[in-house]
């Protein structure tokens, strides 16, 4: 039983994902060309390619996209500041620094700080590009 939990999470977990991922795209392309038959077919005078240009999924804009980063990189550093916060906090409250309650909210805290980190400098690198 102990050998299993590992196996299912390292292994059928991610293929699930990515099955369940692929099977929704291959669904939405599948409704997609079933509007645009039942378009042609209902109506000779139709625009076969605008209409399968207004099906496709909208674009975001250079500004969209850099505020997502912007917004990104503010979430996961504040997320890693809470965290550091909280191992330092628990290291000041006299917990060994090799115990769980220090270190692993350290961990996380650096890896969610990083992560954080570099989308503000990609967020401040692309929109200098503009």
């Amino acid at each position: 039983m102990h050998d299993l939990v590992p196996i299912f999470v390292c292994v059928v977990l991610p293929i699930a994902v990515v099955l369940i991922t692929s099977l929704a795209r291959i669904n939405a392309d599948n409704k997609r060309t079933q509007i645009i038959i039942k378009a042609i077919e209902s109506n000779n005078s139709i625009d076969a390619d605008k209409l399968a240009e207004s099906l496709k999924k909208p674009h975001r804009t250079e500004r969209e996209i850099l505020n997502l980063r912007l917004l990104r990189g503010c979430i996961f550093s504040f997320v890693g500041i809470a965290l550091c916060a909280v191992g330092i906090a628990n290291l000041l409250a006299g917990t060994d620094f090799g115990a769980d309650p220090v270190t692993v909210p350290l961990m996380f805290g650096g890896i969610s700080l990083a992560v954080g980190a570099s989308y503000i400098v990609v967020y401040f690198v692309t929109r200098k590009e503009r």
